[in-house]
């Protein structure tokens, strides 16, 4: 591919100053443990199911830790523990807990409870090896597509009208399908359970609804001789649940962004930050590739002016995700085209844009995201619109590409409409393979200049950041023009100190040989 002119030291900067922010979060926040970070502990651990009341056990059994001021401790080798001194399964611990038959408290040999502990969470990482396994066994088998990879969305609410859905895109020539979740389950700390039908805006993302759509792809991909990854939603107050869900039913993509639910939801910044943690690790032992969420940035802010703010937030992305153990080709690190179609040569400051993260990101698997901002309802301008996307992402070597929809801000994609998106998307995509072999951007041409313009900035950003600490900057509205505080947001009350004897096991057995 033709390269821009960067200044390689200035990437190196921008990189070094995002490693020091990252880390000065992450070593503040290792000292608190959250509610969901233990409840993904316990799903792990085999606690699944509702009580009586439709309360899932994994929040009965933190509750119950809690009230006996156990948590701060952690919660795998007190349930371990309990197991072993009542002959009982992790699930029939939860049970008892929450029929009021059992009250939890330190075990009476907490070296042997840690012992029984990291047993069980060996043979739960050996599942989610195992299901790592399959998925490339499954890629040999049927094989993939060439990237971009083709992102489609489905959200009827009902996971059974979901899979019929899935299978119509596969058929058509998606190769990602995403599920998208119910309006407002980002704010929902606990996580529905079983098959749901009921959602709003999207369908309840559950360990039931991931097997279901999981099996129905498999099928598909098996029928088109094509593997179909599936994507959902690793994000809100029960980010690093949903992560543990995914791992253990084979997802190959999960939204997971360390600041999103911060900056968009309001969920609190130490919860965000402890969760992004837990939740990317469970991802990057899984084989999951994680999406975040810059493109957000300019539903919000404008895309020219905040692009910069864009590169610096993948930077920081990046960082936080080495530090969980993720891969350059497990990161999907997200950005758009976004730019004002009135904006005179708005096509080149995209192309500059794309072309500059993947210079600053050449082994990560980006995420490009579709016109969204600024489509009017006029369908045929916004299916040009859609097209130029394509254009761009062909050309600068995008992997993955979440198809823009002609029908944007109108309704819910039909099928017929996501049919014409990837008939563009692939008539662009074939008619311009080659292309970024057979030009050269124009040494200090109008392209280059703004890559380096935006590079530079984000040198200059990142600098301010590291000066004055993340939280601080998110606090200035720095992203997506947004303010939130550090103990402002939902979700606070979860976050909890840990004790000096704090246990899990999990991170050990899954971050052993990561970095």
């Amino acid at each position: 591919m033709t390269q821009l002119n960067l200044d390689q030291g200035q990437i190196d900067r921008a990189r070094e100053s995002a490693r020091r922010i990252a880390h000065r979060v992450f070593d503040d926040m290792s000292q608190y443990t959250t509610t969901t970070v233990e409840r993904a502990t316990l799903r792990l651990m085999g606690v699944d199911g509702v009580d009586d009341n439709q309360i899932p056990l994994p929040n009965r059994l933190v509750a119950h830790l809690q009230e006996q001021k156990l948590l701060q401790h952690g919660a795998a080798a007190i349930v371990a523990g309990a197991m072993d001194e009542y002959g009982l399964s992790a699930q029939q611990v939860a049970e008892a807990v929450a029929a009021g038959k059992l009250v939890l408290g330190r075990p009476k040999n907490d070296k042997a409870a840690r012992q029984s502990a990291e047993a069980i969470a060996a043979k739960m990482c050996e599942h989610i090896a195992t299901q790592r396994t399959v998925r490339a066994q499954q890629i040999e088998k049927v094989g993939e597509a060439r990237t971009p990879w083709l992102y489609l969305i489905v959200a009827t609410g009902n996971i059974y009208e979901d899979i019929v859905q899935a299978r119509a895109a596969a058929e058509q020539g998606a190769d990602i399908v995403a599920v998208i979740r119910s309006t407002g389950q980002s704010l929902l700390d606990y996580v529905p359970y079983g098959a749901t039908t009921e959602g709003f805006g999207g369908t309840y993302a559950t360990q039931e609804n991931f097997r279901l759509m999981r099996a129905a792809l498999d099928e598909v991909g098996a029928k088109i001789g094509r593997y179909i990854r599936l994507t959902n939603y690793c994000s809100g107050l029960c980010m690093p649940e949903i992560a543990a869900m995914g791992a253990m039913e084979r997802l190959d993509m999960m939204l997971n962004d360390s600041m999103y639910g911060i900056i968009f939801r309001d969920i609190n910044m130490k919860r965000t930050f402890i969760d992004q943690f837990f939740s990317r690790m469970v991802n990057a032992y899984a084989g999951i590739i994680i999406n975040t969420g810059e493109d957000n940035y300019l539903t919000t802010a404008d895309a020219f002016d905040a692009a910069h703010t864009v590169l610096a937030s993948q930077l920081i992305n990046e960082q936080f995700a080495w530090i969980s153990g993720l891969k350059p080709d497990q990161m999907g690190l997200g950005h758009a085209f976004e730019i004002n179609p009135d904006l005179e040569n708005g096509f080149l400051w995209e192309v500059a844009h794309a072309q500059l993260v993947r210079q600053v990101f050449p082994e990560a698997c980006l995420k490009y995201m579709p016109p969204t901002k600024h489509m009017t309802g006029n369908i045929f301008k916004g299916h040009v619109q859609d097209a130029l996307f394509n254009v761009v992402s062909t050309l600068t070597g995008q992997n993955i590409h979440l198809l823009g929809m002609m029908t944007e801000a109108i309704h819910t994609p039909f099928i017929q409409d996501r049919f014409l998106a990837i008939q563009n998307a692939k008539y662009v995509f074939g008619t311009m393979r080659d292309l970024h072999e057979e030009v050269e951007f124009r040494a200090g041409g109008r392209i280059e200049s703004r890559a380096q313009q935006v590079l530079a900035e984000t040198v200059g950003i990142l600098g301010e950041i590291e000066k004055i600490g993340l939280p601080a900057a998110i606090g200035r509205g720095t992203f997506a023009d947004i303010s939130r505080t550090m103990d402002g947001g939902k979700g606070l009350d979860g976050v909890i100190a840990k004790s000096p004897d704090y246990y899990n096991p999990f991170p050990d057995l899954m971050l052993a040989g990561a970095n």
